[in-house]
């Protein structure tokens, strides 16, 4: 278990196969270098498929979540201009096909087992995975390949993903963040305030220091 981290911390509830998860990353990225003292990401897993994931981890587009083409379509546009804005190069636009509780259960045993930085090591890996490679960050010896760069053993991210308590661990959280009262990601909060989206670093600069 890592030891308690002394520096200010900004709680972040987010999901890897969210592309403006990515992009609001890549905004309080923008922010942090603009800071002297280090700020923290205390990450909160979210899912996003839950009522869409089949047993077998596949995604059942059949099931009506309220979002047609035209969400798509124009979610594609604002990843687009978001892009532009943050300056970001991705090889997709969103990801409707991946299943993403993999990549969760093995970022929260990392998070709980690991220092920070060994952590946010492997959480940049696993965003870098799908939104620069286009890889399934739904699959074992991927994961397992991204952990063991960051300096986890590999063995105990497959026994991460194997383990039924540690997975029930996860989709708790979930319902927590639920119960906090977060509908969408990504979501920043500090001290009590929240900012909901790919908020521009500005936005989060104010969030934390206007607090």
């Amino acid at each position: 278990m890592s030891e308690t981290q002394s520096s200010e911390q900004i709680t972040v509830f987010s999901d890897y196969v969210c592309p403006f998860c990515y992009l609001g990353r890549e905004s309080l990225r923008q922010y942090q270098s603009t800071r002297e003292d280090e700020l923290e990401i205390d990450w909160h897993p979210f899912d996003l498929r839950s009522g869409k994931r089949n047993p077998d981890g596949s995604i059942d587009h059949s099931v009506d979540d309220g979002k047609d083409e035209d969400y798509y379509e124009q979610a594609k546009e604002s990843v687009r201009r978001l892009q532009a804005k943050y300056d970001v190069e991705m090889d997709l636009d969103i990801a409707t096909d991946i299943d993403s509780l993999p990549a969760q259960i093995a970022s929260y045993y990392v998070k709980e087992h690991y220092d920070y930085e060994t952590w946010l090591a492997f959480d940049v890996a696993v965003f870098e995975a799908l939104w620069q490679d286009g890889q399934d960050i739904g699959d074992e010896d991927l994961l397992v390949d991204l952990a063991e760069d960051a300096g986890v053993d590999g063995g105990e991210i497959r026994s991460a993903l194997g383990d039924d308590a540690l997975r029930s661990e996860v989709r708790e959280k979930f319902t927590t963040a639920q119960r906090q009262g977060i509908t969408g990601v990504p979501t920043f909060a500090y001290d009590g305030h929240a900012a909901r989206g790919a908020v521009p670093p500005e936005q989060l600069e104010r969030l934390v220091e206007g607090s």
